[in-house]
């Protein structure tokens, strides 16, 4: 196998990156930058998991020290009031509109919406049933990338005006576009086609609005829109540098959720008294659970669990019903993130199996996908002439990306039986997933399905004593059940985030092993690069480009090293041999 060669592609590739794509070069964000209060992370879970769980938590109470301010706000009460108006109209709707991370917790904001309807079904009148359609989500890419993240979309505006054209957002309609650093595009897009044609437009970011505006143009012109208000959810850097899945994305949770709640107990009072009077308050209490002495014993064993089981090249299949989206986002948020193999469709028999996967044993696999968003999924056929009209590299034109609505059902999260997860694996392991409750349905049919796997587990959040691994703390109820969906966002953001670097997989308490996918995350390969090497970033470019062709032209068996490890082991080869050693 040959080694990465800084030949002249690479250095035009770099050049080109370094002077053309500044709107992309965002290491002046705070969310891009390493966190000083988590920089031992790597150090501490060399000492143990709980050092480690300690460490990666601390970054979670920046979030209540931001909230208190935004919930007492006028832009929060804004925003409430709003939606109330939007779906107390004949046919206004709230729609929600991210990328990534943010684009799977709009999916996850309207299921929840739509979610109090079917479960609470038998105390509403029909005039109150139809509020049920009164939300919308829109997905960069589609709901195909709920599942896979769908590369370089977010990089495109006017993809994101196509999406919000295509779901028709105008007058009457309160829309909500969440980017946590930002400045992603494509939800820009979104939101200037949302303004333009007359709905209530928010804009909800995790960075100081004056660097955004300073920056980045795109940012300015929808911070400086008159129609758009902004809500900035500043609340330091993430726990791990750039990962902004973790306090980002949950403090975007956390105000859209309770915005949301906040405005059904407007609109149907009878509810009000469910729902919490200090949303702070709350959401205080639920880190107190993740941090008592239960709730960071499980945190800790589910942690050198999964360890154990990866460690051993075994794969785990998480059985699980009310939190499936949730536990979605985590598990397609791991590919790109820490260089795994991503979720596989049932048609790509040749590629890895991803490490974690999730299956409901309820339903088969069609009806599992729309009972999740409790909608039909929005898919987006996809053609070169869209790639063409996007700008989008070549590969995408020749190519087209396969995320219609008959790839997504290729995914099978349903009761089918799965043995491609199983035979030939040291360790399988199917671990059955309950939090709050424990519906008798729910284990019966979690015990028939898991009767396959050599190795079964019970996994249970909650005050309950139950399970072989035990999340120990209490979990408040909602009417939208926000407190419950937030408690499984920030434990599988340890969990994960814990497994990955108790098997070396951040260095210090930067990810180390990211894909390079899109412009973003070039830049932060870069900067990495810079960061840890002590280079110049036009020679960090050349190396990682350098390092991206490299892996390209090389077979590695479906599992493909990240270019920036590759990038980083030779620079550090180099310097050791310079220094002698």
């Amino acid at each position: 196998m040959d080694r990465p060669t800084i030949d002249d592609a690479a250095r035009a590739k770099a050049r080109d990156f370094v002077e053309n794509e500044r709107q992309f070069q965002l290491g002046f964000l705070p969310t891009e930058c390493s966190n000083p209060i988590t920089a031992t992370l790597e150090e501490d879970f060399r000492r143990s998991t709980k050092a480690g769980v300690q460490c990666l938590q601390r970054g979670d109470r920046q979030i209540a020290i931001t909230m208190r301010h935004v919930f007492a706000s006028a832009a929060f009460e804004s925003l409430v009031a709003d939606i109330v108006r939007s779906v107390s109209a004949p046919t206004g709707r709230i729609v929600f509109s991210g990328c990534g991370a943010t684009g799977r917790l709009s999916i996850l904001l309207e299921s929840m919406w739509r979610d109090f309807f079917h479960r609470r079904a038998a105390e509403l009148t029909a005039d109150e049933m139809s509020l049920a359609d009164r939300a919308a989500s829109i997905m960069t890419g589609g709901d195909f990338a709920l599942i896979r993240s769908v590369e370089f979309f977010e990089d495109f505006a006017e993809g994101g005006r196509n999406q919000a054209a295509a779901l028709k957002v105008g007058d009457g309609d309160t829309f909500v576009a969440i980017t946590e650093g930002g400045e992603t595009s494509s939800v820009l897009g979104s939101l200037a086609y949302a303004a333009e044609h007359g709905a209530k437009c928010y804009l909800v970011f995790n960075n100081p609005t004056d660097l955004l505006r300073s920056h980045l143009d795109r940012c300015r012109e929808a911070i400086d829109n008159p129609r758009v208000t902004v809500i900035d959810l500043y609340c330091g850097a993430m726990s791990v540098a750039g990962s902004t899945r973790m306090q980002a994305t949950s403090s975007e949770q956390l105000l859209c959720s309770c915005a949301l709640e906040a405005a059904l107990c407007r609109v149907m009072p009878r509810f009000a008294n469910e729902t919490s009077p200090d949303y702070t308050a709350a959401f205080e209490r639920l880190l107190s659970g993740l941090e008592s002495e239960g709730g960071r014993a499980g945190l800790v064993a589910a942690i050198d669990f999964e360890r154990s089981v990866y460690e051993a090249h075994g794969l785990i299949t998480y059985l699980a019903d009310t939190c499936m989206l949730d536990l979605f986002t985590d598990n397609t948020e791991r590919s790109p993130t820490f260089m795994i193999p991503p979720i596989r469709s049932s048609r790509d028999a040749a590629l890895a199996q991803s490490w974690s996967f999730v299956k409901n044993p309820l339903y088969p696999t069609e009806r599992c996908w729309s009972g999740m968003m409790r909608r039909h999924p929005r898919c987006l056929a996809f053609t070169s002439e869209d790639a063409r009209r996007l700008g989008m590299p070549q590969r995408f034109i020749d190519s087209p990306p396969a995320i219609g609505y008959s790839d997504l059902l290729t995914y099978m999260i349903g009761n089918e039986p799965a043995p491609e997860r199983i035979k030939g694996y040291s360790r399988a392991v199917a671990v059955t997933l309950t939090v709050g409750d424990r519906p008798a349905d729910f284990l019966a049919a979690a015990e028939r399905l898991a009767a396959a796997w050599p190795e079964r587990v019970y996994f249970h959040i909650g005050p309950e004593d139950a399970g072989d691994i035990h999340i120990a703390m209490p979990i408040a109820g909602s009417p939208l059940e926000v407190w419950k969906h937030l408690v499984v966002k920030l434990a599988f953001n340890c969990l994960s985030t814990g497994t990955m670097v108790s098997m070396g997989r951040i260095t210090g308490n930067w990810m180390s092993w990211v894909s390079v996918s899109n412009k973003k995350l070039i830049d932060r390969g870069i900067r990495l690069l810079v960061e840890l090497g002590g280079i110049r970033y036009e020679e960090a470019a050349e190396r990682l480009f350098a390092a991206v062709g490299y892996v390209e032209r090389n077979d590695w068996g479906g599992e493909d090293p990240s270019p920036i490890q590759v990038a980083l082991k030779e620079l550090f080869e180099e310097k050791d041999k310079e220094n002698g050693k």
